[in-house]
């Protein structure tokens, strides 16, 4: 057994290690450290005893205690839905335009359909609702099927060209590549562009007016603003969905793209379809 050795100028014994003539010492930890330590692999061990710790083959040890926080995250998600229910039940058992007459199941309502917007609507009308090509912006006053809290509402909850709803809103615009030649296709193109527009070619603006009157008046309107019975657009606004030059109007009358929106009823239930219908309405844009 070697001698212990012990540094001249702090007195303390060395761990026997030197490098370049530099001794290591042994200077003990702090008692109070060393404590500490002790206390928190004792904390360690008791608490893997008494909560859930060790893993097993298809589950883990249960604890003394029985946490759970998957149990846990339940009884909370349960309290949440009961503290929920006496406005859920409320907007369930009431007409959805009724809804903002009560300021708190507007508050609601109006919070609960911006969370459901966010999970369900996003992908397609943007996380500030503005739209994007070939889906409409919920915010302007331009409603193909009409902005009022119950046409919204029925729109949400049927959807639009939905296969599996009888009662989706539906609209067809027929491919007049097969009614118009290429150069009537121009000249209409030419006459709508230039209600909020310059055509590129003033000279195809009024054969263009006729072929309007003749082949779109009946369900755009005389005016062309549009009509709600149909879902046909507002050509005057310069709001367009698929575009808005002339040659991409000109595609689009030619051989038009049908957007689908689908039925959300089935899915969500009856009162976050309200709580969606008077949220999008309130962004604004509503009638």
């Amino acid at each position: 057994m070697s001698e212990k050795q012990i540094d001249e100028i702090s007195g303390v014994e060395t761990t026997g290690h030197e490098w370049d003539g530099i001794k290591e010492l042994n200077t003990p930890m702090p008692r109070w450290w060393v404590i500490t330590f002790y206390l928190t692999i004792i904390w360690a061990v008791g608490y893997m005893i008494a909560y859930p710790a060790i893993p097993l083959i298809n589950t883990a040890t249960t604890g003394l205690l029985g946490y759970s926080s998957r149990a846990e995250v339940a009884n909370e998600m349960a309290a949440a839905e009961a503290e929920q229910s006496q406005y859920v039940d409320r907007i369930a058992e009431m007409p959805v335009e009724e809804i903002s007459s009560h300021p708190d199941l507007l508050q609601f309502a109006v919070a609960g359909g911006s969370a459901a917007f966010k999970v369900n609507c996003v992908q397609c009308h943007g996380s500030g609702a503005q739209g994007a090509p070939g889906y409409p912006n919920l915010n302007d006053d331009s409603w193909l099927w009409g902005g009022d809290i119950n046409a919204i509402y029925q729109t949400i909850a049927h959807g639009v060209r939905f296969d599996g709803d009888d009662d989706t809103r539906f609209s067809d615009m027929p491919a007049f590549s097969d009614l118009l030649e290429p150069e009537e296709i121009r000249q209409v193109a030419a006459y709508v562009y230039g209600l909020t527009g310059d055509p590129s070619d003033p000279a195809l603006v009024e054969p263009g007016a006729v072929i309007y009157e003749e082949n779109c008046a009946s369900c755009h309107g005389d005016d062309a603003k549009g009509d709600i019975e149909f879902g046909a657009p507002n050509l005057a606004d310069a709001i367009w969905f698929y575009g808005d030059t002339e040659n991409e109007i000109a595609a689009q009358i030619a051989n038009p793209k049908h957007g689908v929106m689908p039925a959300w009823a089935q899915r969500l239930g009856d009162p976050v379809i309200k709580q969606l219908a008077v949220f999008v309405h309130s962004l604004g844009g509503g009638q």
